[in-house]
């Protein structure tokens, strides 16, 4: 494998459950190359399943590789990245970060760890020349909805039968291989974007995750213009409305 310069890039091992894996790898990147321009981090997998029908242990479980996994790889490249004073870093959220399915709470809820971790890491890593973008992919024709990346809650409960969380599950088996994205397209999507002189804190793929942000943000929207009195009534009173 290639690193564009016609040298070979070193292949590791990598547990991104493990921080000392983690840390290894960091160090074989700066050891061959003497730099780490870009980290990836698109470890991750799905559950479905109601909230209520996961267990702690697959709560915990997909915990330990989409969040705390994606800290443990960023904290062992961070030292070298402001070293350097550059750096680019790739956070993979999902449509599901963004907003709340039915189904996949458990995963979405992982996503939504990703987008605010990301959103504070932006702030605090620019002043370091180190930019921060979420990778928010809808759909994509890969194996992500498979057994291999997929992981079903067994315990299912017989009320939410029928109910849009129960109706998820045959969703995703009818779905794989039948998303509407392109890979090819999503993998050069993502080189244009790191290649930009100013890349953007969140990159939507996909005209599904377009079109559900829009329709995210009009919903917040309506939603806050009817409570939007209740909202504001409880600061305390100004020292004129106070004095009155």
């Amino acid at each position: 494998m290639a690193d564009g310069r016609g040298r070979d890039a070193p292949l590791v091992a990598l547990d991104v459950t493990n921080e000392t894996q983690a840390k290894e790898a960091a160090a074989a990147g700066i050891a061959r190359f003497s730099r780490i321009d870009v980290l990836a981090n698109n470890a991750g997998y799905g559950l479905l399943g109601a909230v209520e029908e996961a267990s702690a242990e697959e709560i915990e479980r997909i915990y330990a590789t989409n969040v705390f996994g994606l800290l443990k790889v960023t904290r062992a490249v961070l030292p070298y990245m402001r070293r350097q004073r550059s750096g680019h870093i790739l956070n993979f959220s999902s449509i599901g970060g963004y907003f709340g399915y039915p189904g996949w709470g458990v995963y979405g809820s992982t996503k939504f760890a990703v987008e605010g971790l990301s959103e504070s890491m932006a702030a605090e890593l620019a002043p370091f020349g180190i930019k921060v973008t979420i990778v928010e992919p809808g759909f994509f024709r890969t194996d992500f909805l498979a057994d291999s990346s997929l992981a079903i809650s067994p315990a299912s409960i017989a009320d939410y039968e029928g109910t849009p969380a129960g109706n998820m599950r045959n969703f995703a088996a009818d779905a794989n291989h039948a998303q509407p994205g392109n890979p090819a397209k999503l993998a050069a999507g993502i080189m244009a974007m790191v290649n930009s002189a100013k890349p953007p804190l969140r990159m939507p793929f996909g005209s599904d995750t377009v079109a559900m942000i829009a329709a995210q943000h009009a919903s917040v929207e309506k939603e806050l213009a009817v409570w939007r009195e209740l909202a504001i009534s409880t600061d305390f009173a100004s020292q004129a409305t106070a004095g009155a």
